[in-house]
């Protein structure tokens, strides 16, 4: 064992642990000694017994990369006098596709194989199911990679357990992933936890939980290794707020261990060189060709530079953000005439929020033989009264777009709705209506009467607001926007509701329209999206050429 005293370690090991970005483990190091060969030790497990299990490099040694072997070294290498471990908890913040959780995977097994302690108990912690086997299902392959590994350890479907390899028994040392969807989680010993993508977490009762179970251990280990979270509460930035203070020194705690790969607020975000600040895996498993497309993509979707940002960047974001460029919206103004339409399959999508101020359906022409774009027709409702005070107190300019035929005035301070079902019994009559979508609120009753006068009731379909039902037509708008396979008209009404659109994100990357967090009235856009979604999932008739054409005669 090759002990050292903090100001007696070599410059190889000292230029390796002090590696980690604006952190120096000597500064409150005290009485603690470095073990190097502890530290060679555990650098060396990664090779010598642990595979790649996917992508370019599967079946390859697992070498580390240098930024790995300083979190190795630090977390492993350093000693109190007692001669347990320094480190009692870690906050590894990387960006997406640099490995974390492979990495993860690599000290769990280094951990349950290697630490010596009796009976350990080892869990990761994850949002849900799905994401819990992300980090489980590499210790299982890499474990049934290796011959040494698969003597000492058995694989099952939901753990992996560590047995004695002379007499084939288990030891009482094992590892299983957990998800915050586990309703019992109390009654753990643990010993080693590793808070796998902490900001997917809804809130921190499994985290807390799982802190206050390591009393009982001599030299237990939490480990959080994520990607930035929003710019909220949450245990993820409450994690992160305390690892930067110890960085900074703001917090004096020699037990924890801060890694922070980001870029800075005044960075250029779209220069190779900030990607690479990053990114510390940049070149490896992070490459330029792929960070070059996201960034572009981020440069022409307001939407996705936050994505961008907070993922690859690491730069902690709002969660509501604007949406949609001006100069990608008036990029599909192509005219749509409307007599052209008549007959022609069409989604519709009704928005009726407010009955105080605008109320809307879309109508959504596919593409067909005559044209390969997808055509909106729009129908706005403001009542008279509430659009003349608007306009006076806040610059819309209702009265105006009434004049010029984009808004119908109702009469009186709410939305005259049998207006709306006049008009919308004639468009049904004049268009082949395949599916209507409609928000639940304020519409039952519409709806009702609909049905009353013979539209048929298949025709209508609930539509969520919610991120499984927007997010894939918030999707599928972006891209129709960019190919510049969507026609607006210009409608003036349509722009500014475009203009107003912020879209909330969740955890996964989900994205919705938040009326709430937009700067106006989107009630348009929420239409379209409606349309979209029942339309991507609902594939129209193709219509016969001889519907469109007279029989020819050979």
């Amino acid at each position: 064992m090759t002990l050292a005293v903090a100001n007696r370690v070599s410059k190889k090991w000292r230029r390796l642990l002090c590696s980690l970005p604006g952190y120096d483990p000597f500064e409150l190091a005290g009485d603690c000694c470095f073990d190097e060969d502890e530290a060679q030790r555990a650098i060396d497990f990664f090779p010598t017994f642990l595979t790649h299990v996917k992508g370019p490099k599967a079946g390859q040694p697992f070498e580390l990369e240098r930024w790995e072997q300083a979190i190795i070294a630090n977390l492993f290498g350093w000693k109190r006098p007692d001669g347990l471990r320094r480190f009692r908890e870690g906050f590894v913040f990387v960006p997406r596709k640099n490995g974390k959780t492979t990495f993860g995977a690599g000290i769990i097994l280094y951990v349950e194989t290697c630490d010596g302690e009796p009976g350990a108990e080892i869990y990761s912690s994850a949002k849900d199911r799905a994401q819990a086997r992300l980090i489980f299902e590499p210790v299982k392959r890499m474990t049934l990679a290796s011959p040494e590994l698969s003597e000492r350890l058995t694989v099952y479907r939901n753990s992996v357990i560590a047995v004695d390899p002379a007499t084939g028994t288990e030891t009482g040392t094992f590892y299983t992933p957990l998800s915050a969807e586990v309703s019992t989680k109390h009654g753990y010993n643990s010993h080693l936890i590793i808070n796998d993508e902490l900001h997917t977490h809804d809130d921190s009762e499994l985290i807390d939980v799982l802190e206050t179970s390591v009393g009982a251990r001599a030299q237990p280990l939490i480990l959080h290794i994520t990607t930035s979270d929003y710019d909220r509460p949450s245990i993820c930035n409450e994690k992160y707020d305390y690892a930067c203070k110890v960085r900074e020194g703001t917090i004096r705690d020699p037990a924890f261990l801060p890694v922070i790969y980001k870029a800075d607020k005044d960075d250029d975000w779209t220069k190779v060189a900030t990607w690479r600040k990053a990114n510390p895996n940049y070149g490896v498993s992070v490459f330029v060709d792929y960070l070059k497309a996201k960034c572009l993509k981020a440069q022409e979707n307001p939407r996705f530079e936050n994505t961008f940002k907070r993922l690859h960047l690491n730069l902690r974001t709002e969660q509501a953000i604007r949406w949609i460029s001006l100069d990608v919206w008036d990029g599909c103004s192509s005219p749509v005439v409307e007599n052209e339409l008549i007959g022609q399959s069409c989604f519709v999508g009704f928005d009726l929020a407010s009955n105080t101020d605008i109320a809307t359906y879309v109508m959504l022409f596919p593409p067909n033989s005559e044209s390969e774009l997808w055509r909106v027709v729009v129908r706005f409702y403001v009542p008279a009264e509430n659009a003349e005070k608007r306009e006076k107190k806040d610059k819309v300019p209702y009265v105006a777009w009434a004049r010029e035929g984009f808004i119908k005035l109702t009469p009186g301070n709410v939305i005259d709705f049998a207006t709306i079902k006049a008009d919308f019994e004639r468009d049904y009559q004049r268009f082949d209506m395949r599916e209507i979508a409609f928000d639940r609120w304020n519409f039952e009753g519409l709806r009702q009467q609909f049905a009353a006068d013979d539209i048929a009731e298949d025709k209508f379909v609930a539509f969520g607001q919610g991120y499984v039902s927007m997010s894939p037509a918030c999707t599928e708008l972006e891209k129709l926007l960019l190919a510049k396979k969507l026609a607006h008209s210009a409608n003036p009404v349509l722009r500014w509701m475009a203009g107003n659109v912020a879209v909330e994100m969740d955890s996964a990357g989900n994205v919705k329209p938040s009326k709430k967090k937009s700067s106006e009235k989107i009630d348009g856009i929420v239409a379209i999206l409606e349309a979209i979604g029942r339309a991507r999932v609902t594939e129209p008739p193709k219509r016969s050429y001889y519907e469109d054409h007279d029989l020819t005669v050979l």
